[in-house]
């Protein structure tokens, strides 16, 4: 049985609707908007400001004789968190579900603030020794916990909440991304350059963290002032989400979590950039988060357009488009890359592999709201999200980084690339056969 809700993406445009669509729902969709955006640019500002300095924490936290033991670890510390991430997703999503998605919105806010004070003002190895990594795993642990619900309760108020171009709406919770992409690397960029090395190593990577600290009680101020979505109010409670979405939706959790695939790897990819430019290419650090500052200005402008164009295609069809492209040019972005290690040819990798991205996740948090209905929205989406993210994207640096020191190949970006995208398009495949997913 089809127990997709009226009026998600999949369903074809209704003529005329947006025409009926009053100025109060309009209002509310931009505020719901504004409030899903500083969530998802707080969480993924904090995780690529991480990747991208690991090769700084990895000396002031895991110091050693090996630089490259001590970038694994620091790439294994950020792996684990994504351990918790389905825990995070499955506990805040059964809780958004039973009792309200503002509640469950306004409590992940409220644990990445602090698991990004915990980074901002951790103690080097210098100071504490080994309990310094051990202060840095806990602030993983509490940033992967809270951002496993993040996504999905987010997306899930995105959706209910819009009143019609349902992906264009939930494509700002990708935008957002854009925008932390965008001024991670810009800080890395600058701190980089104008830095002293014995500055940068002191305090200057503790810079873009504070600046994250700053964001949050704005996102809580706003997530106050929210009203709950109409159709968890007047919609059917499920009593055990979790359980209901491990028995009756387990497939359509393991599609979407294969259709998480590309998005999560491209971006993953991206950040993992500075370290491969710097470890392997010897090009300076400072070009890679040039590329990376590209890349979410692209994804920033491209994003919404994109949703634009997949609110009258079809989601799974453009994600489909995406996924092709993406199998079809990793191996020869990285081959030229690594023929030519310049700035110039850095930065154009990583640009396409924005727009790549633009192109891929913009529809995804519609298409994955699409399988599921409302009473067990966001835990579904939830785990089915951090199950792709974490198996296909999360653990990509680490994997990365140990096949790179292990091998000595410069292909294994593009080859883990196009075996994931190879998964996405089977998830595509079965969503718009056995879902009915356009």
């Amino acid at each position: 049985m089809n127990t997709r809700p009226v009026g998600t993406p999949s369903d074809p445009p209704v003529d005329g609707a947006a025409a009926a669509v009053s100025p109060e729902r309009v209002a509310a969709a931009r505020k719901a908007v504004i409030s899903s955006s500083i969530g998802a640019a707080l969480e993924w500002f904090d995780i690529i400001v991480y990747a991208s300095f690991a090769v700084v924490i990895a000396k002031n936290f895991f110091p050693g004789g090996d630089a490259g033991l001590g970038l694994i670890l620091t790439f294994a510390t950020f792996a684990i968190s994504y351990l918790v991430r389905p825990l995070g997703g499955l506990l805040i999503g059964g809780y958004g579900d039973r009792h309200g998605r503002k509640k469950a919105l306004t409590l992940t806010l409220l644990l990445m603030m602090a698991g990004t004070v915990l980074m901002a003002a951790a103690p080097t190895h210098a100071s504490i020794g080994a309990w310094a990594g051990l202060i840095i795993l806990l602030s993983r642990l509490v940033q992967g916990f809270s951002a496993g619900a993040e996504f999905g309760t987010a997306t899930t108020f995105l959706i209910e909440t819009a009143p019609h171009r349902k992906v264009y709406y939930s494509s700002w919770q990708v935008a957002s991304q854009g925008a932390s992409m965008f001024l991670a690397s810009a800080f890395g960029y600058v701190l980089f350059k104008y830095l002293s090395e014995e500055d940068l190593y002191a305090w200057g990577w503790r810079v873009p963290f504070v600046v994250g600290i700053l964001v949050g009680p704005v996102g809580l101020y706003i997530r106050a002032r929210l009203s709950e979505t109409e159709e968890f109010s007047r919609g059917p409670r499920e009593h055990a989400p979790v359980r209901s979405t491990l028995t009756r939706h387990l497939g359509r959790v393991l599609a979407g979590a294969a259709c998480v695939g590309v998005a999560t790897i491209s971006v993953y990819l991206i950040l993992y950039m500075p370290t491969f430019a710097v470890k392997s290419l010897g090009v300076p650090a400072d070009a890679a988060y040039l590329g990376g500052a590209v890349a979410g200005l692209v994804t920033l402008v491209g994003v919404p357009l994109v949703g634009k164009l997949a609110d009258r295609v079809g989601p799974a069809r453009v994600m489909t488009w995406a996924a092709v492209a993406a199998l079809a040019l990793a191996w020869p972005l990285f081959r030229a890359l690594t023929s030519s290690p310049t700035v110039p040819m850095l930065v154009l990798v990583i640009a396409v592999l924005g727009v790549v991205m633009a192109f891929y996740f913009a529809p995804l948090p519609a298409l994955l709201t699409s399988l599921y209905p409302g009473e067990v929205r966001t835990t579904a989406v939830s785990a089915a999200y951090n199950l792709g993210v974490t198996l296909l994207g999360g653990i990509a640096p680490l994997v990365l980084t140990w096949l790179i020191d292990r091998t000595g190949s410069l292909d294994s970006p593009s080859l883990y690339y196009m075996g994931v995208a190879v998964v996405s398009l089977a998830g595509l495949w079965f969503v718009r056969r056995q879902e009915g997913v356009r």
